[in-house]
């Protein structure tokens, strides 16, 4: 009977995990919808944002803005957007293992000097990088409890002061670009300096725009405004892509649940089964014993 009681206390446990991962999955699944709508809306503008600002910016001298001006990777600042809890299946995991395979393959020897630098936003590389003793600059946890543009631009605006200042000679930000609930492309892009489009066509009919004001002016006041779009693009590919992941991961784990709840109460039945066989033959044999007697 000890068997018995073991395997109900299981059946009992089972039942309670399965209860909250299926609970856990409809809170991902309405999470999911909120934050696939404020990807979906901000991703055309931000693209093409990026896209008319490369353009503007191919054609002028590197000397009239600070945040186009390439210059040696002495010192980088890699920027990882994870998030704050897990039971969210690899998605930590993957986006950390894409930042150290960066860092491994073009940035091994600014590591060996101590010139890589991370912003953890979120806080599960937070502590992965802080426990590996890297040169992690601030604390951004708390993004997520209140995402919005304004509290992201707080650290964009911190990036590009570093950036101009020469703190960092290049920044790139690492994170889950959504595609789906099911599937997140892990995405490492250069963040500063800009990238600029390069014009290969010289023979090619070009138009004159009337630029109002100059180019340099619409330029040097699109940047700091494409940076922050960028990463707050980034972070909120990012957060839609934890919410699908969990949402995912839970629903296997309910799964795998219910498919262990079948086996436990099977174990049940054939012990119970076994058990009262048991029982019954040791009525029949008490009874023969006595009627031999």
């Amino acid at each position: 009977m000890a068997n018995l009681k073991e395997v109900r206390n299981r059946i009992s446990s089972v039942s309670s995990t399965q209860q909250i991962t299926k609970a856990m999955k409809m809170v991902s699944a309405a999470k999911l919808k909120r934050a696939t709508n404020a990807i979906i809306q901000l991703r055309p503008y931000a693209n093409k944002l990026r896209d008319i600002l490369s353009n503007l910016s191919a054609s002028l001298e590197e000397s009239s803005s600070p945040f186009i001006q390439e210059r040696e990777p002495n010192k980088v600042l890699i920027v990882v957007v994870s998030s704050n809890r897990g039971l969210a299946g690899a998605f930590n995991a993957n986006v950390i293992k894409t930042a150290n395979q960066l860092i491994a393959e073009k940035y091994s020897e600014q590591l060996s000097k101590g010139n890589v630098s991370i912003v953890a936003i979120g806080k599960k590389s937070q502590d992965f990088y802080e426990k590996r003793k890297y040169n992690v600059i601030g604390n951004n946890n708390e993004l997520y409890t209140s995402l919005t543009f304004e509290n992201a631009s707080v650290i964009s605006e911190a990036i590009m002061k570093g950036f101009a200042s020469g703190d960092y000679d290049r920044v790139e930000v690492v994170y889950n670009q959504f595609k789906n609930a099911a599937m997140q492309i892990l995405v490492a892009e250069q963040l500063l300096p800009l990238p600029r489009t390069v014009q290969v066509d010289e023979g090619a009919s070009k138009t004159d725009y009337i630029l109002e004001p100059s180019q340099e002016e619409i330029v040097n006041e699109l940047i700091p405004k494409s940076v922050k779009i960028q990463l707050y693009k980034a972070i909120l590919d990012s957060h839609a892509s934890e919410h699908g992941a969990r949402m995912t991961a839970m629903d296997k784990a309910t799964e795998n649940a219910g498919d262990l709840l079948k086996a436990l109460k099977l174990s049940y039945n054939q012990a119970r089964q076994a058990a009262i066989t048991t029982e019954l033959t040791e009525i029949v044999s008490g009874a023969a014993a006595l009627t031999g007697g």
